[in-house]
């Protein structure tokens, strides 16, 4: 996910990367401990009030934070490339207390000036050249108003990228853009004012295997340049022996590191 990326690259497929968090709708929430971290970071960034205020949920996946959001008196609109993920939202949040839209945050489906602030968590790593959805946020966004923004960068997963790269030349693991290239993107997006926090987070497994069937209970195994042909047990073994080798903790897990950008910008 770099900025010289082609429109038709497969990571930027957005057909398939919506198919792929589509089948993982519903198994989403049992596989989002990390998500919901990440999230919740963001969320303590926004103010407790926000009654009478319009909140777009950008990227709102199951309806988790919406949900939290309405709580704190919002008016919520929930904006997802799945539909399949908005229904989640809807059967989480009510169909009568938010509203969903299907939308591209490339190309987002509002009006300029329509939200007093915008939400989105984890979400922006999807899409091509992140000065766009950063554009889209602000174009949307009142005067007086703020984005609050978090993605992954460059580092994130690493352990299994290495561990993969010991076993085969394909690539296993997206690729992620680095704080720079962020910092890039917002003054592309002609953003003056705003504030970014880098955190890395470590998640600990019992294996590799349960590591990639959280990603893939996401729906985060969309992988430009993967492999067609499935991958052979006897790799999946290897792969195993080769993230056994990182450091354990005290509890005997092996890490999942991740490099997380937070960001706010000020309109």
């Amino acid at each position: 996910m770099n900025n010289a990326v082609f429109v038709n690259s497969p990571m930027f497929d957005k057909q398939a990367i919506a198919d792929a968090f589509g089948k993982a709708a519903s198994s989403y929430d049992d596989h989002a401990a990390f998500q919901r971290d990440v999230g919740m970071r963001l969320l303590e960034r926004l103010p407790l009030d926000l009654s009478g205020q319009r909140v777009l949920d950008l990227g709102c996946g199951t309806g988790y934070f919406s949900q939290l959001l309405l709580e704190r008196g919002a008016h919520v609109v929930c904006c997802d490339l799945s539909p399949a993920m908005l229904e989640q939202a809807k059967n989480r949040c009510g169909a009568e207390f938010a509203e969903y839209h299907q939308g591209d945050a490339e190309s987002l489906p509002f009006k300029n000036q329509t939200f007093d602030y915008v939400f989105s968590s984890l979400a922006l790593q999807w899409c091509q050249d992140l000065s766009l959805p950063i554009s889209e946020m602000r174009r949307v966004t009142r005067e007086g108003g703020e984005v609050f923004f978090s993605t992954l960068l460059d580092g994130s997963l690493s352990e299994l990228k290495q561990a993969w790269a010991k076993i085969d030349s394909y690539q296993h693991v997206n690729d992620f853009i680095t704080s720079n290239q962020v910092k890039i993107a917002l003054a592309q997006a002609h953003c003056k004012s705003h504030h970014l926090d880098l955190a890395t987070i470590l998640v600990w497994y019992s294996s590799a295997f349960s590591l990639m069937r959280d990603l893939k209970g996401i729906g985060a195994n969309h992988v430009a340049g993967r492999s067609h042909g499935l991958t052979s047990r006897q790799s999946l073994k290897r792969l195993e022996r080769e993230y056994q080798s990182f450091e354990h903790n005290h509890q005997g897990l092996v890490p999942a590191t991740y490099q997380v950008c937070l960001g706010t910008i000020n309109l």
